[in-house]
């Protein structure tokens, strides 16, 4: 007999919502074939810990790693210690360290493939920040990287976007930077809807000046770069730079909102993905990118596009929230015992934004066992006061 729950609206009724049957797909048997995918991936919270304000975080190692594991499995690799790991955002730089160290390990185990996110997040923003402050911060933290054997995902700076003062200081500073690594990195671009404090990145609030910035940068060091990734919610703009780069450099959409079509690509060419979307769709998602491999468009479409508006749901602004979505996802189907997140963010989305997210990750066939989403689901909702 098909589940039903009663959820709330956003007009502040109640109506029941019957789920749909367990989803049948087949999902990659090992790495994908066309298209690199990386999903950022979150962390979990050891919900035992003490979570006094300002307090170190404590992550749950064991459901942190198994996580990686499960995304592994299905043909992902894994960008680690990212944004989506709350970085910034309650992920500390010596926690980060432990994370990248035990996942680097984690991956050699299975043969898995990792990234890992360096920036300068243990740089506090202060006045009188020099740019050489800011590069020892980038060295520190690429130099740990590649220390445990980690390929870098070179992260924006909320230091860097306080402290330069042009465009030359940027490329000043990303050059002394890529002089130093010894494999080619992924840049990563986010956006400010992401992060309001990288408003102006590459020296520019005009994006089109912005993107000819990061350009420079890209053609001057192209051997030391693996890739972009770019998060600016802008498809056009994507699209438009991945045919100005150049031939060996990927395009790594991180266009949550528009990345089904960005990665089917068209007649010029395709993205890569580097995702904090896969996280939370990633059965679906490796069942689309494997149905690409087999020269099954039709089937990427109709297994991808359903996805398409649970993610827009999961980034609506502000943005910068959507590691709660992810987080909640990964509690429904089970891959941890508790909604608990780093600075209690589990509390920054409402139980209405959190219902509709039930919706339609149903409607996507992101539950792999609906009726025991439903089980999950109740006691958030008689917390939230709906019997």
């Amino acid at each position: 007999m098909p589940t039903t729950l009663v959820l709330p609206h956003a007009d502040r009724t109640l109506a029941p919502y019957t789920l749909n049957s367990a989803p049948h797909y087949t999902t990659a048997p090992g790495a994908f074939q066309q298209r690199v995918a990386f999903a950022a991936v979150h962390v979990v919270q050891d919900h035992l810990a003490d979570t006094t304000p300002n307090s170190p975080p404590h992550l749950d190692w064991e459901a942190t790693i198994n996580y990686r594991h499960y995304l592994w499995s299905l043909g992902f690799s894994v960008a680690e210690a990212m944004d989506t790991a709350q970085r910034g955002m309650g992920l500390d730089w010596p926690t980060a360290q432990e994370l990248i160290t035990r996942s680097i390990t984690a991956a050699r185990s299975c043969g898995g493939t990792v990234a890992c996110g360096a920036g300068t997040d243990h740089l506090a923003v202060r006045p009188g920040l020099t740019l050489a402050d800011v590069k020892q911060a980038y060295s520190e933290q690429v130099s740990f990287v590649e220390g445990q054997g980690g390929q870098i995902i070179l992260m924006a700076s909320r230091a860097l976007a306080a402290t330069a003062k042009s465009p030359d200081d940027y490329a000043e500073v990303y050059a002394d930077i890529l002089g130093q690594v010894s494999r080619p990195v992924i840049i990563h671009w986010l956006g400010d809807m992401f992060d309001p404090a990288l408003a102006g990145y590459w020296g520019s609030r005009d994006l089109d000046v912005a993107m000819d910035n990061c350009l420079a940068v890209i053609n001057a060091h192209a051997t030391k770069i693996d890739g972009i990734k770019i998060s600016l919610l802008d498809a056009n703009r994507e699209i438009s730079m991945r045919r100005r780069l150049p031939a060996h450099v990927k395009m790594y959409t991180g266009d949550d909102f528009n990345f089904a079509e960005l990665i089917r690509g068209d007649d010029h060419g395709y993205s890569h993905a580097l995702l904090g979307i896969f996280d939370a769709i990633a059965p679906v998602a490796s069942a689309a990118l494997y149905a690409l491999d087999n020269g099954n468009e039709a089937q990427y479409r109709s297994l991808l596009e359903p996805t398409v508006p649970l993610s827009r749901h999961i980034f609506q602004r502000p943005t910068f929230y959507y590691k709660t979505g992810v987080v909640f996802l990964a509690y429904l189907n089970g891959h941890q015992r508790h909604f608990r997140m780093l600075g209690g963010q589990e509390s920054a989305r409402s139980i209405v934004h959190l219902a509709e997210l039930f919706r339609l990750a149903d409607q996507a066939g992101v539950f792999a066992d609906p009726e025991s989403a439903a089980a999950r689901m109740r006691p958030v909702l008689q917390l939230a006061g709906i019997e």
